[in-house]
């Protein structure tokens, strides 16, 4: 849905003439656009830590962690505290990324007070209560449980754990069936002690707020954090060079791939050429080429996607797809050619310029609404970015021209695709082959009958 000149024009506007950075008395930082639309406050907020910061032998409890800070706080149990919540219609969620700790809160202006009082006792004194602890370590398990099943979960882990090896960027962030019953209530404190500081907090508001009862309310919830985190250092790190190919037999009707390598940078020049030819490869919609050749022209794939992923210690292009077993060679093979071709020739200026026309269009589903629009300057900031970015866009897609588009594709996509396959073992798997130059096999996985892979994607 792209949307029309009018709308993008106002949210322009909105963008230019609203978004503005508050500090509070406390010293609190946030971005804020004040909107009357309706009487409704969206915030968004990111601790750096995530993942990273989980113990290397358990993996998972920033995960608990997240699902554990809503259940209970300071003298209101489980029960209690969800009854404030229901009661005021406030909406409140936690999740932990790889890189970052982050939060949402969703409420009425009538009753931002007690919404970022919850938001507080959230933060500063969890209770995780033992029930409240073998209840969310239940549901963890019952999902990973459901995940070593799952062809897609299988591919996704396997491919960071090759991509990345002894490196956090490997570890299960959601945690694993060994780690997750080890995870004791030390565990949790001991990463809400490190992580959840002032230094590293980065916060999104907009709503129906006057700027000076935002600042009290942001004192109110972040105020009497810690000043500093704790937290350990990461290193830098370059996803596994291409080509290498794993195979994980899996007893399923749906084979599924999943393929990448490393990219581009978010603070790098050519992050923005790269975004736009990725879109033009593997992108949403109809129109990419994965999907045009390997879906609607060939009908090897039920689906085929590719994405950036950008993280804060390093970058990576992921792609997946699904389709039965007896055509898994012939849709790996399209994949690595198309792939392959884009890396050699580049898009074409056509090519180009429909996408750019996608991507400038459909910057507005980023903002139209509070929560989106929260959501979009958090990650800005969280990106290094200036804070009129979101004006800024547009022309910065437009500066990307066809050379810049051919660079980065062959920078992207030239030294072949790091691909992991799960489902039934074809007849061609039965005796493992040599592997590609640079091809290791995982642990516990089979080798798959390749041939050695050239320039994709």
């Amino acid at each position: 849905m792209l949307a029309s000149p009018n709308s993008l024009a106002a949210m322009r506007t909105l963008a230019r003439t609203r978004i503005k950075r508050l500090v509070s008395p406390c010293g609190i930082e946030a971005w804020f656009v004040q909107d009357s639309t309706v009487p409704l406050i969206a915030m968004e907020f990111a601790f750096t830590g995530g993942a990273t910061q989980d113990p290397p032998q358990k993996p998972g409890v920033g995960h608990m962690v997240a699902g554990l800070l809503r259940e209970g706080s300071g003298d209101l149990d489980f029960k209690t505290f969800h009854e404030r919540l229901d009661r005021r219609a406030i909406e409140l969620r936690f999740r932990s990324t790889h890189d970052h700790f982050r939060g949402a809160l969703r409420t009425l202006e009538d009753n931002a007070d007690e919404a970022f009082d919850l938001l507080r006792m959230a933060l500063t004194s969890p209770r995780f209560d033992a029930a409240d602890v073998e209840r969310i370590r239940a549901a963890v398990l019952a999902r990973l449980r459901h995940d070593s099943t799952d062809p897609s979960s299988l591919a996704h882990r396997k491919f960071l754990e090759v991509a990345f090896s002894d490196h956090p960027y490997a570890r299960p962030a959601g945690g694993s069936l060994e780690s997750v019953p080890k995870i004791e209530v030390a565990d949790l404190k001991g990463y809400v002690r490190r992580v959840i500081a002032k230094d590293t907090l980065k916060i999104a508001v907009v709503g129906d707020v006057d700027p000076g009862v935002l600042c009290k309310l942001l004192d109110k919830s972040f105020g009497s954090l810690p000043t500093k985190a704790e937290a350990t250092s990461v290193t830098e790190v370059v996803a596994a060079k291409p080509p290498q190919r794993v195979f994980i037999p899996l007893d399923v009707p749906q084979t599924v791939v999943t393929f990448g390598g490393p990219a581009v940078r978010r603070s790098e020049p050519d992050f923005m050429a790269a975004y736009v030819v990725n879109h033009i490869l593997g992108g949403a919609g109809l129109t990419s080429r994965l999907f045009r050749e390997v879906r609607e022209k060939r009908g090897l794939a039920y689906y085929v996607r590719e994405h950036l992923v950008w993280l804060d210690h390093s970058a990576m292009f992921l792609g997946n797809s699904g389709t039965s077993t007896d055509r898994a060679g012939q849709t790996v093979e399209e994949i690595e050619k198309q792939v392959r071709h884009i890396a050699e020739e580049g898009p074409t200026q056509q090519e180009l310029d429909d996408a750019k026309s996608y991507l400038k269009g459909s910057q507005v589903l980023a903002l139209n609404t509070s929560s989106k629009l929260a959501r979009t300057l958090l990650q800005h900031q969280l990106d290094k970015l200036p804070v009129d970015y979101v004006e800024k866009h547009n022309a910065v897609v437009d500066g990307v021209t066809l050379e810049d588009a051919k660079r980065a594709a062959r920078r992207l996509w030239g030294e072949g695709l790091l691909t992991i396959i799960v489902g039934r073992s074809p007849k061609d798997a039965a005796q493992p082959t040599k592997m590609p130059s640079g091809t290791t096999p995982a642990p516990g996985a089979e080798q798959l009958d390749a041939a050695p892979t050239a320039p994709p994607n």
